[in-house]
C-alpha cells in the first residue's frame, strides 16, 4: 500500500471494507491496516512504506500475484464498481471451469479479480 490514504479510500469507501484497525508504526514510518471483508471472520491487511518500490507487472514476479473476490451476480458488481470511477475490464469465461471473472485494480496497481462460479 504504497499510498496509505487512497488505498484507505479505496478499500474502505469504495469497496467497502471495514477498519478494524489502523496501527502507525514510528520506527518505520508506516501504518498497518486490518480491513475486515464483508461480515467474514476473514480480513486484510494493508502496510505502507515511504516511497516503496514499484510492482512489477510484467513479466510477473514471484509472490502474490493478485486477489479474488468472489461474487454473486457479476453484472451487479461490475456495475456498481464502474459507478465509483473503476476501470473493470471485459469479463471472460474460464474455458475449464465455466467461472465468470474479470479484472480491475487498486491504487497501487495491484490486481484484484472478480469471480462468479458456474451454476
Amino acid at each position: 500500500m504504497g499510498s496509505s490514504r487512497n488505498a484507505k479510500h479505496f478499500y474502505v469507501d469504495l469497496l467497502g471494507l471495514t477498519v478494524l484497525h489502523e496501527t502507525y508504526r514510528a520506527e518505520r514510518d508506516s501504518y498497518k491496516l486490518d480491513l475486515r471483508i464483508g461480515e467474514t471472520e476473514q480480513q486484510i491487511e494493508l502496510f505502507s512504506f515511504p516511497n516503496p518500490p514499484l510492482r512489477v507487472n510484467q513479466p510477473e514476479a514471484r509472490g502474490l500475484r493478485h486477489l479474488a473476490f468472489v461474487v454473486l451476480n457479476m453484472e451487479q458488481s461490475v456495475k456498481e464498481l464502474e459507478g465509483k470511477g473503476i476501470a473493470v475490464e471485459s469479463v471472460r469465461i474460464d474455458p475449464i471451469t465455466g467461472d465468470r471473472y474479470t479484472f480491475f485494480a487498486d491504487p497501487d496497481g495491484l490486481p484484484l479479480e472478480l469471480v462468479e462460479h458456474a451454476k
